[in-house]
């Protein structure tokens, strides 16, 4: 009877940790965005021979902005070459990234661009 005890204690102990931990893991979902971007990798005889974004999803961004996400997805694009999922012999290889910003940043992002179109009016 206590071995049931100890192992209903256990089993509500660990239920409640594992909802804890959950919570938390999708904490990111209220303070963040994610955008998704295509990249196209074009490869000859298993060299990558270009790196292309094809598109930005991001309805509330501006120009600035997808310009400066495009660049990350390159740069994301390019580490992903190193995964062999990633790579051909010949061919093009179409990547979807994503990419997570805090909103803190993302304002930070079009804050800039206003100063930058300031400077520009001056």
């Amino acid at each position: 009877m206590k071995a049931i005890n100890i192992k209903y204690k256990l089993f509500i102990i660990l239920y409640s940790v594992g909802g804890l931990f959950m919570s938390y893991a999708q904490s990111y979902q209220k303070d963040s965005l994610q955008i998704k971007s295509y990249t196209d990798i074009t490869f000859k005889d298993r060299i990558v021979q270009s790196i292309k974004l094809k598109n930005v999803f991001c309805d509330y961004c501006t120009e600035r902005q997808k310009e400066l996400i495009g660049v990350e997805a390159l740069r994301r694009s390019e580490y992903e070459i190193t995964s062999p999922k990633n790579r051909l012999d010949n061919g093009i290889k179409r990547l979807a990234i994503y990419i997570r910003i805090a909103k803190i940043d993302f304002a930070a992002l079009r804050e800039e661009e206003k100063l930058t179109e300031n400077k520009k009016h001056e």
